[in-house]
This record gives C-alpha cells, sequence and structure tokens, in this order.
C-alpha cells in the first residue's frame, strides 16, 4: 500500500467534540424551525366573500280551488291540460288551464283560462279567457313557452256540424301586448 501524499485530516477521524457540535448544530435548527414554522395546511379553499341566499323561485298558481267561468250543472269543471310560464314579463309565472265540463257523454268544448296570484299569497284567480267554451272548440297541441300560449283549436265551419266531428282545425297563439292577450291564427284548415 501505498502512503498517501497529503497528511491525514483532523476531520476524517471524529472526535467527541466533533460529535457535539454537531447535535447542538441539529438541535438549532430544530429548535429555530418549531419557532418559525408555517401556517397549518388544510384542504379548504380560503372563505370567499359571503353570497347572498338565493332568491326563492316563483311558483306558478295552481288550479286546484279556482273558480272557472264555466257552467257546468251537475257536473264539476276538470283540468285537462295546464302549463305554466311568465306570459307578461314580471318574472313570476302565470298557469294557463284547459277546462271542461266532466260529461259523462261526448266531446265537451274546452275553455282556456289564464290564472295568476293576487298580492302575497292570495287564491290564484282567472285574469283572461283565452278560449271561451260557447265557442265549440277543442284544445289539442297545448304549449307555453317564450311568453306566449301555443293550441291547436279544432271547430266546426257550421251548426248543422255534428259533435262528434269537428271539421276545422287552426294553429293558434296569444301574446301579452301589456294590455291585453293578442291572438293570431293561421288560415282554418277544413278537414280536421
Amino acid at each position: 500500500m501505498q502512503p498517501s501524499a497529503v497528511p491525514e485530516l483532523a476531520h476524517t477521524h471524529p472526535r467527541p467534540i466533533h460529535w457535539v457540535a454537531t447535535a447542538t448544530a441539529v438541535a438549532g435548527v430544530v429548535a429555530l424551525s418549531s419557532v418559525l414554522q408555517p401556517g397549518s395546511a388544510t384542504a379548504a379553499q380560503p372563505a370567499a366573500a359571503p353570497k347572498a341566499p338565493p332568491a326563492p323561485a316563483a311558483t306558478a298558481p295552481t288550479t286546484r280551488g279556482v273558480d272557472f267561468p264555466l257552467t257546468c250543472g251537475p257536473v264539476k269543471a276538470l283540468v285537462v291540460k295546464k302549463a305554466a310560464g311568465d306570459l307578461d314579463g314580471d318574472g313570476r309565472p302565470e298557469t294557463v288551464a284547459v277546462v271542461h265540463c266532466d260529461a259523462p257523454m261526448g266531446t265537451p268544448p274546452d275553455g282556456v283560462y289564464v290564472l295568476t296570484r293576487g298580492t302575497g299569497d292570495a287564491r290564484p284567480r282567472v285574469v283572461a279567457t283565452l278560449v271561451d267554451p260557447k265557442d265549440r272548440r277543442t284544445v289539442t297541441d297545448f304549449t307555453v313557452h317564450d311568453a306566449a300560449v301555443d293550441a291547436t283549436l279544432l271547430g266546426y265551419s257550421s251548426a248543422a256540424v255534428p259533435s262528434c266531428c269537428p271539421d276545422l282545425k287552426t294553429a293558434t297563439k296569444w301574446q301579452w301586448n301589456g294590455r291585453a292577450f293578442i291572438r293570431s291564427t293561421q288560415a282554418e284548415a277544413g278537414n280536421a
């Protein structure tokens, strides 16, 4: 073995004083890190500004208990179709109901009525009649969308046409103009 050309270094042979110096340095680092700790870690995001609770959604009026302007004699008025939508742009939905007398035979004519709520939680009431049952119409393809009421009306060209067999078919639309519901129709088609 060849002797090293470099003299032996003192630090390659540890002595007890080296161990004491190392232990003191490690203890100092541990003590300093316990004083200078970062904030506690959490998985939650920082709290954002509190949001206002969402406004309660307006509900459309129900048809239950409404006195429809329909004379049915000994039978009751029957709601056969209904749909809701904000027809006048006030942010509160209205309900449009197709109603006829619950007759035991035949096809009674329909009435189409617009319901709204009064101030507060007042009982729903009829505010407009779009189709009067006296007009002898039957309502099909009934929808409420884009602030309009769309329906197909089946009717009769004369009083001589039997009630079983309507011979006219009319696509009809009603929209609120700020004062009343305006009706627009396509040309009536024969042989419904």
